[in-house]
């Protein structure tokens, strides 16, 4: 049996070929009549050209060395406002003081610092006479010495009639002493350093682990007599312990080292000098200039 031919396709265009080119042609022709209808402004487009290349920096002309920056609107069309000083700042900008120039010269002040400080070295000494002369019984007995050193009165208990050996506890006939100390202490200025000291013998005992401890202790000792009844204000007081580290003199013999063995206390003043005001030197140069 013969195979059949297939069937031909129909003659002319597919039926919905000719709907998409009527849809095609009228496209064409909506965009022909848009472009016909549209107007250009040339003056107005060079403007807004001109305004994008300053905004975004573009340079075709003048080569660029730098990367071009964008310019900012704000920059442009505002200025900042002007500011006024706040009163504050009026007051930093103004001063009582017409010259820094001083009225007196290096010399003139270190000879106003020396005066002062020998009229306080002065004053310190007559007061330790004064403890002197309250102390003249036990200092002509050996058991109190009174010095100055500069700025400072020192009141050395020596450690005869003062304390047994190895302890902290006062002798009972040594209260008395410790009576007039305290009375003549509390009678000046400053700061009260109350300072044990021992020799170079170590000493171990159930009581003292050391030196230090036991030279602290007798420091403690004082301390509390002195502040005891409200005599002397205890935030006078400084309490210290030097063992056998500050001696007076060698621990070579039995008599030296019982020098060495003390408690010390060291009225110490502030250096006048110190809290000086330039005003206050002009005043005393100006007035010594008179007096001559």
């Amino acid at each position: 049996m013969a195979e059949e031919c297939p069937k031909c396709p129909p003659a002319g265009a597919p039926l919905w070929l000719a709907t998409f080119a009527d849809l095609m042609s009228l496209l064409m022709c909506f965009f022909v009549l848009l472009l016909s209808f549209a107007t250009m402004d040339a003056a107005k487009f060079k403007k807004l050209s001109i305004s994008l290349e300053n905004a975004f920096g573009v340079q075709r002309d003048i080569p660029a060395t730098e990367i071009p920056m964008g310019t900012s609107i704000i920059a442009q069309h505002f200025s900042p406002a002007q500011t006024t000083p706040t009163p504050i700042e009026e007051v930093k900008q103004t001063t009582n003081q017409t010259s820094t120039k001083l009225d007196f010269t290096v010399e003139e002040l270190e000879e106003v610092k020396k005066t002062i400080l020998e009229t306080k070295i002065a004053e310190i000494e007559s007061q330790a006479d004064i403890i002197k002369e309250s102390l003249k019984k036990e200092i002509k007995k050996g058991l109190v010495t009174v010095e100055t050193d500069k700025l400072k009165i020192i009141i050395r208990i020596n450690e005869k009639g003062s304390f047994p050996s190895g302890t902290a506890i006062l002798k009972a006939g040594f209260e008395p002493v410790m009576k007039k100390i305290t009375m003549a202490v509390k009678g000046t200025k400053g700061t009260i350093h109350v300072a044990g000291h021992t020799d170079n013998i170590p000493i171990k005992t159930d009581w003292y682990r050391s030196n230090w401890e036991l030279a602290a202790s007798r420091s403690v000792t004082v301390a509390h007599y002195m502040m005891a009844k409200r005599r002397i204000d205890p935030t006078r007081i400084v309490v210290e312990g030097y063992a056998n580290t500050k001696p007076l003199t060698t621990n070579a013999t039995a008599k030296k080292r019982a020098k060495n063995r003390r408690v010390e206390i060291i009225i110490a003043q502030d250096d006048p000098t110190l809290l000086l005001k330039l005003e206050e030197v002009s005043k005393i140069i100006q007035e010594d200039k008179l007096k001559m």
